[in-house]
């Protein structure tokens, strides 16, 4: 996840490449998924917000890491966002569409920022911390 969040691509796919093979993801990457996109709203929206920020910050999302139109559903990304923020449930939405739409809003929610290492790394042990509060929480 760091390097597709630092940007890093060719890193990300060889890694991506190297679980698929070995079956190391593991089952709980999509809670880290789910923690660091919970940080990444958080720190993006806080409470200032408006539900307009969110549909343009979607639009935007989709416009750039969606331009075929077909990973991410705008009403569903648009729910996910306000589910960080708002009692929103999503719990009608399918397994692997939170995952995918998360890790797409995630990359638009950090990779547009261009956090320097320090900072990305920061970021990732928050991530990490929050996904073991709700691993010891189950």
């Amino acid at each position: 996840m760091r390097a597709m969040l630092a940007g890093d691509f060719d890193e990300y796919e060889r890694l991506v490449e190297q679980l698929d093979r070995t079956g190391g993801w593991g089952s709980d990457y999509p809670l880290l998924i789910a923690a660091a996109f919970f940080e990444a709203v958080d720190r993006r929206f806080g409470k200032n917000y408006t539900r307009a920020d969110i549909v343009q910050f979607v639009a935007a999302a989709r416009e750039r890491f969606d331009p075929s139109g077909t990973e991410i559903d705008p009403s569903a990304a648009e729910r996910l966002v306000l589910s960080v923020l708002e009692h929103v449930s999503v719990d009608d939405l399918d397994d692997e569409t939170v995952v995918r739409t998360q890790g797409v809003l995630l990359g638009a929610l950090i990779t547009v920022r261009k956090l320097d290492s320090a900072t990305l790394n920061e970021f990732m042990l928050e991530a990490r911390k929050i996904a073991d509060e709700w691993v010891a929480n189950r």
